[in-house]
């Protein structure tokens, strides 16, 4: 195990694209603060669900916009339209030191249970030879078309085709917002998203390789274990393989929500907290996630957590069969997934080129909520993983 050394120093009428794939190359622009009053180009009608805390330097307009009620693609499509050049305006390490010249190119896709599928590409400039391509899985809530965006360009700079989509039910997929009713069929749907990109012409015969944050950990171990001679290697950043104690309800509550999912599974119900603070651990940082507002942040449906509970159970009682070259990544100060079990998985894993690094001090996080050098190390972390091993 690597140990790394402590460093000083949010979590249908409109369609934003056609159905045609658009590409386009990533300009630099000048980065600058929001403007007090940002406001959109359109006078756009709006249909509330609740009103949204107000949003610093964001025009009513647009806050109204990020009110409306998102429990379908169609409404969360619409905000993460109206809100893209206040995204591209914002102060993150992420955003401000994010490589110019990446090819990127977003689409929409129908899958095998006809929902309809938000997915993007990020590719080097030209001239500059592919080594592998990355397939990411997000977390819960999340989209990605955020905080990811940026960690794409650094990754896909050094030679990788990065590829993601949205989860039904999260970002701009189809499907009730926060949903989850069964988890393997998430699992099926990335399984099904990612063995067409390995046919694409441009990584065709190239290593590929998966990498999951959180949920999105869970996720793509699961694909690995259901298909484990697929991957050259899986990437987990701080896993969803085992929720941590102090995030669960009290058991007789969970007999309650185990009872009650069956009866009303969409229902908001299952105990919340807010996460941000055990996320984001400079509160900078924090303050933009803010912004992500097509992210899932109410209380979880009862079906979803006790799906989420019943992925993480088996996952714990398989980790032996993991077999892939595997790189694991947590901070350590990390209260939302348990980095102890991380390195239990490192421990029973069954892959002969296993590596984990536990950054000090880190939080849920590390790929976006630390101090800017941290970052930065997370990621030259994970580039220099895959180029030891393409």
């Amino acid at each position: 195990m690597e140990m790394s050394e402590a460093l000083r120093c949010r979590s249908h009428s409109f369609s934003l694209f056609p159905r045609a794939p658009i590409s386009s190359r990533e300009h630099p622009h000048k980065l600058m603060p929001i403007s007090p009053k940002f406001s959109s180009n359109r006078r756009l009608s709006v249909t509330t669900a609740k009103k949204k805390s107000s949003i610093e330097g964001v025009s009513e307009e647009l806050t109204a916009i990020a009110s409306l009620n998102l429990d379908f693609a169609p409404s969360r499509r619409r905000v993460r339209s109206a809100f893209t050049e206040v995204h591209q305006q914002l102060d993150h390490f992420l955003f401000k030191a994010a490589p110019t010249g990446i090819k990127t190119e977003e689409w929409y896709e129908r899958n095998s249970r006809g929902l309809e599928i938000f997915c993007k590409s990020w590719m080097p400039e030209s001239g500059v030879p592919l080594k592998a391509a990355l397939c990411f899985c997000h977390g819960y809530g999340s989209t990605c078309t955020f905080f990811f965006e940026g960690i794409a360009k650094r990754i896909a700079a050094f030679g990788y085709g990065v590829y993601a989509m949205d989860y039904p039910g999260f970002g701009l997929s189809d499907g009730l917002h926060g949903y989850i009713p069964d988890f393997d069929d998430l699992v099926n749907d990335v399984i099904e998203h990612y063995s067409k990109i390995k046919d694409r012409p441009e990584v065709s015969g190239l290593p590929r390789y998966i990498m999951g944050q959180s949920m999105g950990g869970a996720i793509a171990l699961k694909v690995h274990l259901k298909e484990p001679n697929t991957w050259d290697g899986v990437i987990l950043v701080a896993p969803m393989c085992k929720i941590a104690e102090g995030m669960l309800p009290p058991t007789a509550v969970l007999k309650v929500l185990s009872i009650l999912s069956k009866v009303m599974p969409k229902a908001k119900l299952f105990p919340h907290k807010d996460i941000s603070e055990l996320t984001f651990r400079e509160p900078r940082k924090r303050k933009v996630a803010g912004y992500n507002v097509i992210s899932y942040d109410d209380p979880t449906r009862l079906k979803t957590g006790m799906e989420l509970l019943s992925a993480t159970q088996e996952i714990e009682s398989q980790l032996h069969k993991v077999s892939a070259p595997l790189l694991i990544l947590h901070g350590a100060a990390d209260k939302v997934t348990d980095p102890l079990v991380s390195q239990f998985l490192y421990e029973k894993a069954s892959s002969k080129d296993k590596t984990l690094k536990i950054y000090e001090g880190g939080y849920h996080g590390i790929l976006e909520g630390e101090p800017d050098d941290r970052i930065s190390a997370v990621h030259n972390d994970i580039i220099s993983w895959l180029d030891s091993r393409c």
